[in-house]
């Protein structure tokens, strides 16, 4: 799962993972031949051991670590939660209420800011986003959906196709944000689990003939996806890197996680002396087909993406209604996305704030506060 969700702009937009009620792929139908004992002995000789899935969620931790650090509350905010832990304590509830850094902590170390990508040409923060969280709760969330989800895979398919599949799917997740979510910035790994959801289910149809069960595992699995994607529509939650996680890596996923069928590996491991008669391909038809669509659709998307964010482009200009895949207002909240600003006003050692977003007002006694204190209570203060 996700949920990552903000100069003074300070709205962090939360990535939220495929949840933990997912499915894996079903044990694989036996084939009726003499040779299916020899394809069981193949598959359990070729169960990887998952090491870069673990791997992935202790960088993630460490990163969130040096967050916290480089976050230092005491020193940068009036007021921090936990405050025992030091400069590892985390900011107000009203800022930030997933316990975590402030969006100018995040920034510093990576988030995605669509203005330094265009502008400033810091093109690696889409992929920096993606190891960055807004918080406790955020990274547990999404941790805990990675090691359900990808350990399974690694195991079933390897380091380096699992490794690729989260990588190009966290990118394909960062790009489409950047796309339509362009005033404040963005952290999570959410985009990467949904494109390891979307691969599970393109495994599952391009491998269609090798699977038991497949309509209910098909079921479980869109209905699973249909849920996460349903909680995007929650104010604060970068949808958008669901969707573009989710169709990058349902497009790696005919690429990626194709299997050969069971006659040609009945042909290639049967013991001397076993003769065929007839010569089996390794791929049917249709899996060569979605694996070709999907490779030119995969490099076409990628590449108008690129170009279109380069150029500045919103697509919020060119679709009026693509917003409500973010999020949907209701009378419980709000979906308002502007950047939180304060005017303020110095009387000696008194402080007035004023939010620009809300009009609200209120006077700190402050001695010599920082810019990052100023922007910690501006945030408070507009929420």
């Amino acid at each position: 799962m996700a949920a990552s969700p903000d100069n003074i702009q300070i709205r962090v937009h939360s990535r939220r993972g495929g949840g933990g009620n997912t499915i894996h792929p079903v044990s694989v139908e036996s084939p009726p031949t003499a040779a299916a004992g020899i394809y069981r002995d193949v598959k359990h000789s070729k169960k990887w051991f998952p090491w870069l899935i673990p791997s992935f969620v202790v960088v993630n931790i460490v990163m969130f670590i040096i967050t916290m650090y480089v976050n230092n509350c005491p020193k940068n905010s009036i007021s921090c939660v936990a405050g025992f832990l030091g400069r590892f304590s985390f900011q107000p509830f009203k800022e930030n209420p997933l316990l975590g850094p402030s969006s100018s902590a995040l920034e510093k170390m990576g988030a995605l800011d669509v203005s330094k990508v265009v502008d400033e040409h810091e093109g690696w923060r889409l992929i920096t986003c993606m190891w960055l969280h807004g918080g406790v709760f955020h990274l547990l969330a999404n941790m805990l959906s990675l090691i359900v989800i990808g350990i399974r895979l690694e195991q079933e398919f390897g380091f380096v196709r699992i490794g690729l599949l989260y990588l190009i799917s966290g990118f394909g997740g960062s790009l489409l944000s950047a796309l339509f979510i362009q005033s404040n910035i963005s952290v999570g790994a959410s985009g990467a689990l949904f494109g390891l959801l979307g691969g599970m289910l393109s495994e599952l149809i391009t491998n269609w003939t090798i699977y038991a069960n497949k309509v209910a595992a098909l079921l479980t699995l869109v209905i699973i996806i249909a849920i996460n994607l349903a909680v995007g529509i929650l104010p604060h939650v970068d949808n958008f890197a669901h969707i573009g996680g989710f169709l990058s890596g349902f497009l790696l996923g005919f690429v990626f996680l194709i299997r050969p069928q069971f006659g040609w590996v009945n042909q290639r491991y049967a013991p001397s002396g076993y003769t065929s008669i007839s010569a089996n391909p390794k791929f049917k038809v249709y899996q060569c087909v979605l694996w070709g669509l999907s490779l030119i659709l995969l490099i076409v998307g990628f590449t108008v993406g690129l170009v279109l964010l380069l150029r500045g482009e919103d697509l919020n200009d060119h679709c009026s209604w693509c917003h409500y895949l973010s999020c949907v207002p209701t009378s419980r909240w709000s979906c308002n996305t502007q950047p939180v600003s304060c005017q303020a006003e110095q009387a000696g050692s008194k402080y007035t704030l004023t939010c620009s977003n809300n009009s609200r007002s209120r006077t700190y006694s402050l001695l010599n506060p920082t810019a990052s204190q100023i922007q910690g209570l501006c945030v408070q203060l507009c929420r």
